[in-house]
């Protein structure tokens, strides 16, 4: 990808973009009924490893694990693939805002046969359509 910048009338300068690399911050908070792994930034490229590898690692713990959303902006395919495998393993999975709601919702309930799966947090999506958890 390229792309022209302009600083005034006589200077430009091409600057070509080779590698996009997500950012994420992944939070892992032992309670004492289950392990909490919060999410924020974009869950794609080499980030899905990395949340995976948490997740795993927390789920070897025992306790039940839920992965939050928290401030994700965006999620490809290979984000989307795994959230919902985790959803079918179990891991409670839920978001904040409208889109990750949405999204959460749409993979969980792909991830439990068709069955609509509840989402949880403070989400939009829930409010808009007048369910509150």
């Amino acid at each position: 990808m390229a792309f022209t910048v302009e600083f005034g009338l006589d200077t430009r300068v091409q600057l070509e973009v080779t590698e996009v690399i997500a950012m994420i911050r992944v939070t892992k908070t032992e309670e004492p009924s289950k392990t909490l792994v919060t999410i924020d930034g974009q869950l794609s490229g080499e980030a899905v490893a990395l949340v995976q590898a948490c997740c795993k690692e927390a789920q070897s713990d025992g306790k039940p694990v839920h992965l939050f959303l928290r401030d994700v902006t965006a999620i490809d395919d290979g984000g989307r693939l795994l959230l919902q495998r985790l959803a079918g393993n179990g891991v409670r999975v839920s978001g904040s805002g409208v889109y990750t709601s949405y999204v959460v919702e749409e993979l969980t309930t792909a991830a439990n046969g068709g069955r609509s799966s509840p989402v949880h947090a403070d989400d939009g999506i829930n409010k808009l359509r007048g369910k509150m958890p």
